[in-house]
């Protein structure tokens, strides 16, 4: 008994000295928040906003706030249905191309405050926000950097604004599993009553290593969407054009929102 407890010592012995170490990673690896946002893998993506009601794709910025005004609203039917559906998540655009506000922001007349809907009680956000909470779903939103409605879009002071703008939605809303920086920049637009074409350069106007970084100091699992990242993206461009091989790795240096990258 003594002799075959010992050859089995020593075979253990030569088996833990054959074992060979993992090789390092090649390249990068993903991170935490990507690994966690992967694990998500199907959630629900809401447009609603004074467009809603225009029958448009893009508001143009001049949009009355009287006209959003819906009657049978109901965030927990949202959230029950992606529930049902095995959805791990919602959406939102808080603001799209139109700049109206889908939360009663600080930094804006043009806003569900100044609207009819709930006297300009309503905050769609809070109201999203709880029905997550009820329904066991994480929360995300779309702030579109293009603001048809801003009167200083397209001046360093519009950076200002979007941040602060950017700062109510991280800070008063729980957890964001997700921030989309949508791709559309300048054009024509109402801009304060301006009714003009703004053209910017996409690839500096922004300063998005400045933005990118108020993310992560005010909630860092928070992934970023862009058609440049910096965390998850899709596979090609919004014609459905994608390379013929497209893995996870790309040169970030040469991508920035708006960009025409397959």
């Amino acid at each position: 008994m003594k002799r075959l407890l010992f050859l089995l010592l020593v075979l253990l012995g030569l088996i833990s000295c054959t074992e060979v170490k993992p090789p390092e990673p090649l390249g990068p690896v993903p991170s935490e928040r990507q690994l966690a946002w992967h694990e998500l893998e199907y959630y629900m993506f809401v447009h609603f906003t004074v467009n809603t009601f225009t029958d448009k794709e893009w508001g143009y910025g001049d949009e009355p706030e009287s006209i959003f005004n819906p009657t049978a609203l109901d965030c927990r039917q949202w959230a029950r249905t992606a529930s049902e559906a095995g959805m791990k998540g919602i959406i939102i655009t808080a603001k799209h191309h139109d700049g109206f506000c889908l939360w009663p922001s600080a930094f804006t007349d043009h806003s569900v405050k100044n609207s009819p809907w709930k006297k300009g009680d309503g905050d769609i956000l809070r109201d999203l926000r709880q029905a997550c909470n009820e329904y066991g779903l994480k929360m995300g939103i779309y702030l579109s950097p293009w603001d048809r409605n801003s009167a200083v879009y397209g001046t360093p002071e519009y950076l200002v604004y979007y941040r602060n703008q950017l700062k109510e939605l991280l800070q008063n809303y729980g957890d964001i599993f997700e921030v989309w920086f949508d791709g559309a920049n300048g054009g024509d637009g109402y801009y304060g009553g301006a009714r003009e074409s703004r053209k910017i350069d996409n690839k500096t106007y922004y300063d998005w290593p400045v933005t990118h970084q108020l993310v992560r100091d005010l909630q860092p699992q928070t992934v970023m969407f862009s058609d440049a990242g910096p965390d998850v993206r899709w596979v090609g461009n919004e014609r459905g054009m994608g390379s013929t091989t497209n893995w996870c790795l790309l040169n970030r240096d040469s991508m920035y929102p708006g960009g025409d990258f397959a």
